[in-house]
């Protein structure tokens, strides 16, 4: 046998191995004879360096350091999943999508994970890249270190698609866990506060040697590209843990929401035994195409629902109460507690919302409450232990005066906060502004972080958001922890926002009320920044999903001198404040005032496509068929009682072509 011949043998053996034992904990041979093919695999290795290949099973060991973990878009994005915690959630889940579905619906049951969410990508079966979730649009390349996990096949078996990518969850067993922190303590380290944190945190680790030794796993849920030659998501599952990836077995599909519940039962009892943290079970619906027309909304799925598990409760001492301002000048009251330990953290303030829920609960200072981490993240005081109160307490007095600028305070009648009218003199609001600005979803400027934010505004160097195109090299580099590269950093990553779309930038902007999807409405409505300025409440509302609140917004935004002068300033410095030309040139009004609603298995264009080809010519796509539906686009495999449906209304069902047409 020839060495390139050997180092293939080696490569196919040691690859299914560590199959057997990690993916299908069925080893195959011991430890000992695993590592000695692998030294003998990485010595023909470095013998014959022009036999290389990236997904080796020697590649695991790590050893690559990365400074930067560079940012990547996903070709996918990356949903979260909304939320529902009774039976009752579940039923209503069930009629909204019974309403846009014809036939059967089937779901599938899986744990919800609890560890760090993974995209992968697959071309050819091998692993080409690993980026985590960030904000869904973009994450990190964290390739290097998500090698080094040995439930991750590096190169695939079987029939797999030419390219896919595969989403799952980095997890950190609680028996690896703990041998972790028994190590940490034994040298005198901190422990680690919980695994879900620590697995989070390893894929960041800048040695991927580090990584290595770290016992992670991957476990894998969902398959993600076009032309898949998959019709489930039961199949999907199938079919992932054939080709070598980790794939929960706990998976169920179940053919009603009683059956649903019955798995939920079983798992709020027995996720106890599992050897990985767990906080709730994903339901999903089965077909894959009921799925595609059911679609997403700005934020989620309508196809899934992640069902969250009673959370953790505990009980502790209020402190004290104090005010925090955010950047459109809401007050949130927020409750500072004893520290006490909370579902793997330690939990010292809470979020105690507004005055009426402080009015609600009764509470106050010195009070014993109950708290408990509302999804498991945030935490919230849910009641108060009125048998352990003071004798000498008294009632809250919400504050009437900003405890920033001290400014007095404002609640408009309807709304639930009070606020700080002193928007260009209040610092918080100054800071909060200026930080969304440069958020990732806005402005995304490289090189600048909330803290230098405060920094920059505290040394007098900004006032607005607009100055930061004024900043220079030489003022940064007084701050503090700002070196000479990390300033020209900041400045290149300011000149850089320059070229942030107009959508993202109204985003940015921070209008009350105006989040990145009412952002991309405006935006595709009015195409430019002075458009925009010069509309009224009541041309605002005649957009579509503007509502009155949106367009008091708007206009009370474009009102202000200061604001006016301040986007001045952003257009002379070459922000853009107007839909491109070539976007521009790829738009039309055609289908204005036309609401089109999409189903079936297209030819020519996938689903996606066609939504897109609607919005950029003017058109609404809606999810279903009304009075105000103006065509129905079928293809094949178009439900029955949507056809019915629209027959009834005489709402005209045109083809692919036909629609084509029509935008010609």
């Amino acid at each position: 046998m020839d060495v390139k011949q050997q180092i293939l043998t080696l490569r196919d053996e040691l690859r299914q191995h560590n199959y057997s034992y990690y993916v299908q904990d069925m080893p195959t041979i011991s430890d000992y004879e695993f590592d000695l093919k692998l030294k003998q695999l990485q010595e023909l290795e470095e013998q014959h360096p022009e036999f290389f290949d990236a997904n080796s099973p020697t590649q695991r060991v790590g050893g690559q350091v990365t400074k930067n973990f560079e940012t990547v878009a996903h070709e996918y994005r990356m949903y979260s999943l909304d939320n529902s915690y009774s039976k009752e959630d579940l039923l209503d889940w069930e009629t909204r999508i019974k309403k846009m579905v014809d036939g059967k619906v089937e779901y599938v049951c899986e744990l919800k994970y609890d560890g760090a969410s993974i995209s992968l990508t697959y071309v050819n079966g091998n692993l080409i890249k690993a980026v985590t979730r960030g904000d869904g649009m973009q994450g990190d390349n964290v390739t290097t270190n998500v090698k080094t996990i040995k439930s991750v096949p590096l190169q695939l078996q079987g029939d797999f698609p030419p390219k896919f990518d595969i989403r799952g969850e980095i997890v950190l067993p609680f028996e690896g866990f703990n041998k972790m922190n028994e190590e940490r303590i034994e040298i005198g380290e901190e422990p680690y506060r919980n695994p879900r944190n620590t697995a989070s945190g390893s894929l960041k680790l800048q040695d991927s040697a580090e990584v290595a030794k770290r016992p992670l796993e991957c476990l894998l849920y969902n398959i993600t590209g076009s032309n898949l030659e998959i019709s489930t998501q039961f199949e999907s599952l199938e079919k992932a843990r054939q080709w070598g990836f980790k794939v929960p077995t706990a998976a169920k599909l179940v053919n009603s929401i009683d059956e649903v519940l019955e798995y939920i039962d079983y798992w709020n009892v027995h996720r106890h035994d599992l050897p990985y943290e767990t906080d709730g079970v994903v339901i999903k619906v089965n077909d894959l195409q009921q799925q595609e027309e059911l679609g997403y909304t700005a934020k989620a799925p309508r196809w899934a629902m992640a069902y969250k598990f009673k959370a953790e409760q505990v009980s502790t001492r209020l402190n004290e109460i104090t005010y925090q301002v955010g950047r459109t000048g809401a007050i949130t009251p927020v409750a500072n507690l004893e520290p006490v330990e909370l579902a793997g953290t330690t939990v010292k303030r809470a979020s105690l919302h507004n005055a009426d829920q402080i009015e609600k609960l009764d509470i106050r200072e010195g009070d014993e409450v109950y708290v408990e981490k509302g999804g498991e993240i945030i935490p919230k005081i849910i009641a108060v232990d009125l048998s352990k109160r003071p004798t000498d307490s008294r009632p809250t007095q919400y504050i009437t005066h900003c405890p920033e600028c001290q400014t007095q305070l404002v609640r408009t009648e309807g709304e639930a906060q009070h606020y700080c009218p002193n928007y260009n003199g209040c610092q918080p609001q100054i800071i909060g502004r200026i930080q969304h600005f440069i958020s990732r979803k806005a402005m995304d400027i490289e090189g600048l972080g909330g803290e230098t934010v405060a920094l920059l505004v505290n040394a007098g160097l900004i006032k607005d958001y607009s100055d930061l195109y004024e900043l220079t090299k030489e003022q940064v580099i007084p701050l503090e922890r700002m070196a000479e590269k990390s300033a020209e950093n900041l400045i290149n990553g300011i000149e850089a926002s320059k070229q942030i779309p107009f959508e993202r930038v109204l985003y940015a902007l921070g209008i009350r009320y105006v989040g990145e999807t009412v952002a991309k409405k405006l935006a595709k409505h009015y195409k430019s920044i002075d458009h925009l300025s010069q509309a009224t409440i009541i041309d605002l509302v005649t957009v579509d999903e503007i509502g009155i609140r949106i367009a008091e917004s708007v206009v009370e935004f474009f009102s202000s001198e200061k604001n006016q002068n301040i986007i001045q300033r952003l257009k002379d410095f070459g922000v853009q404040l107007e839909i491109s030309a070539e976007k521009l040139a790829n738009q039309t009004d055609i289908l204005q005032g036309q609401a089109f609603v999409v189903s079936g298995v297209f030819e020519t264009l996938s689903r996606d496509e066609l939504k897109k080809l609607i919005e950029d010519n003017g058109g609404k796509v809606s999810s279903s068929i009304s009075s105000k539906t103006s065509y129905v686009i079928a293809g094949d495999n178009m439900g029955p009682s949507k056809r019915n449906k629209a027959e009834q209304l005489n709402i005209p069902i045109i083809s692919e072509l036909d629609f084509m047409q029509m935008i010609q």
